[in-house]
């Protein structure tokens, strides 16, 4: 057998540079490159193999460990899971600091492997600087708090065990039912280690993404459910956009006369205009797609996970009949709410699916059609209402939306993530492009947006992409513009500021507790409590500091003029744009389940405790 000599990080960053996946013909290197941030656990190590063989693994220096893992996730859900980044970090705290991303690339199913430096297989230099002493073992370090969040975790602690590790690794990464984040713990004395390892394991591979089916048995169910529906109902997930399945689904609703409503995921699934696109359903949600989602018979769920933003915890399907069929390429989520299953890609499922209903001769009657497009003017009203400005110099976040999504073009991308502002783009947001719309939100993850936007002009350059961030959300992980600055990704950075969290403000003060501990506010010498004068804070300046050109916007016409010398600019932009503290987006009969404390000697709490038992009374279950 030949064999070269090599270190195991060498090995390591050779294999992961051949490493490449197919789908329908396309063929492409998995591993767009790599993300670090050097320390003593790494540099000798991954770091060496970077510089020396690493030529085909473009490595990419960011400011933060987390930001990275974010920017890697968000690329690689652009890409539809079909290509992504490594990440290396040293050991310790630049290790941990990759756990909040690594836990959002695994809930949002995204692939993303991780490089994490480790204590000592060898023992030698024992406690080695940062490392946890753990009482029970001396083989733990705090690398295991990647396990319960990672979908594959191993630790390397002898060269020749990546040979069976890292193939696994890349089962699961390319595997679209089990993809999320992946984490190899490298000791930082293993990865200096020599090994003869086999020529052949350096060698190219093609990972091939199959299109998988259910079987006829399976369709025949789902078609039975189907063909008895009256009032059907899509809600259409990220799936549909991994799967590329976006005309399917348009053939799907249009042939067979089926309103489809968005995720946050699946938002851009259908452009907002189509006739049976619905909108946005469940907490943040519209009055259409809410209206229907309440009477459908029968909820054909394709690529969601049905969380309980989409179901409206629950309270969004209120037909006492209703049925569910799911399509998702994962076993767990296809099963959701008690659905018949077809477990398959979302394209190939939809498209088969749709024959089999063609040829049953299935399609909703014309009263139906007609309810769906009422309810879709009056939901299109609604939403232009939110939009409209009606105090050019005292903007709100609705407004705000409104003026940017005027400004950007079809094919441009919004990046978003937590706070208030991802249930008004849901609601508010117009997108024509399957891929116009980028919302983190199954962790809701502060401090995703600007390493988020990077990942997605990394992605595709091509696309102007406006990162919207609420201030808070901004000066927990806003450095990551230095690194989009460094490389030449520019990025539109419109701050909305309300000084402070006021979306968690709001949701305190509906369950009857006043105002604590939410917005920026100096102390009271008084009182001892933050609710003094408001912090000041100048994102211009920031931005400025950080190399990006910034703008200030208190009115429309100032935020307008701001976009339009946006688009001109060939750097990074931020743009600060003061908003109404008060104005809020309705609900739109969407609710979440948030418990109300039971006990209070508060009365404005025991009076949100009593409407909250209301609403969670209509909290169904479903087998």
């Amino acid at each position: 057998m030949s064999t070269v000599r090599l270190t195991t990080a060498q090995a390591i960053v050779r294999f992961l540079s051949e490493q490449y996946v197919e789908r329908d013909g396309h063929e492409q290197r998995f591993f767009a490159g790599m993300f670090g941030i050097f320390g003593h656990g790494n540099v000798t190590g991954i770091g060496q193999a970077l510089e020396e063989v690493g030529q085909e693994l473009r490595y990419y220096q960011p400011r933060n460990e987390q930001a990275m893992v974010h920017t890697a996730a968000a690329y690689a859900k652009m890409k539809n899971r079909l290509q992504t980044f490594a990440c290396t970090s040293s050991i310790g705290p630049g290790a941990t600091n990759m756990l909040t991303g690594a836990a959002g690339a695994t809930i949002n199913r995204l692939p993303v492997l991780l490089l994490p430096g480790d204590i000592f297989a060898s023992r030698r230099p024992h406690p080695v600087l940062q490392q946890l002493e753990h009482p029970s073992s001396q083989d733990v370090s705090v690398n295991n708090a990647f396990q319960p969040i990672s979908r594959y975790w191993d630790r390397i602690n002898r060269p020749e065990q990546i040979l069976s590790s890292l193939p696994e690794a890349m089962r699961v990464l390319t595997d679209q039912a089990e993809t999320g984040a992946v984490t190899i713990c490298l000791p930082e004395d293993v990865q200096t280690e020599a090994y003869d390892f086999p020529a052949s394991f350096m060698e190219k591979r093609v990972h091939h993404v199959p299109r998988r089916l259910p079987s006829e048995e399976e369709l025949a169910r789902a078609v039975s459910v189907i063909r008895e529906a009256r009032q059907p109902f899509i809600v259409a997930g990220g799936g549909v956009l991994y799967s590329e399945a976006t005309e399917a689904l348009d053939a799907f609703a249009r042939e067979l006369g089926v309103p489809v409503s968005e995720t946050q995921a699946g938002k851009g699934s259908l452009p907002w205009d189509h006739p049976w696109n619905a909108g946005p359903v469940g907490a943040n949600g519209g009055l259409a797609a809410n209206r229907l989602a309440a009477s459908a018979d029968v909820v054909i769920g394709v690529g969601t996970r049905m969380t309980d933003f989409t179901t409206a915890s629950r309270t969004a399907f209120q037909n006492p009949e209703v049925r569910f069929v799911g399509i998702n390429v994962a076993p767990m989520d296809a099963h959701k709410l008690g659905a018949v299953p077809l477990v398959g890609d979302a394209r190939a499922t939809l498209q088969a699916l749709s024959r089999a209903l063609r040829q049953a001769g299935y399609r909703t009657d014309e009263a139906y059609e007609l309810r769906v497009r009422q309810l879709k003017r009056e939901w299109d009203e609604a939403a232009e209402e939110q939009r409209r400005v009606a105090e050019p110099d005292r903007l709100t976040q609705a407004n705000v939306i409104g003026l940017v999504n005027e400004a950007s073009e079809p094919r441009d991308v919004v990046v978003c993530a937590a706070g208030s502002l991802p249930g008004d783009l849901l609601k508010l947001w117009r997108t024509h492009d399957p891929k116009g719309y980028h919302l983190e939100y199954g962790y809701s993850c502060m401090g995703y947006e600007i390493a988020g936007g990077l990942g997605v002009k990394m992605a595709d350059p091509s696309r102007e992409v406006y990162v919207v961030v609420g201030d808070g959300s901004y000066l927990m992980l806003g450095n990551e513009i230095v690194t989009s600055v460094q490389e030449g990704y520019k990025l539109v950075v419109v701050v909305c500021d309300n000084s402070g969290f006021q979306c968690i403000k709001h949701l305190q003060m509906s369950a009857g507790t006043p105002p604590f501990g939410n917005e920026l506010r100096y102390r009271d010498e008084r009182t001892g409590r933050l609710e003094g004068r408001y912090i000041p804070i100048d994102f211009v300046r920031n931005a400025e500091s950080l190399g990006a050109r910034a703008y200030f916007a208190g009115s429309e016409r100032e935020l307008r003029d701001a976009l339009e010398r946006a688009r001109g600019e060939k750097q990074t932009v931020l743009i600060h744009v003061p908003v109404s503290i008060a104005a809020t987006v309705p609900p739109f009969e969407g609710w979440w389940d948030v418990p109300v404390a039971a006990v209070s000697g508060e009365e404005s709490v025991e009076n949100a405790r009593k409407q909250y038992e209301e609403a969670a009374r209509k909290q169904r279950y479903y087998y």
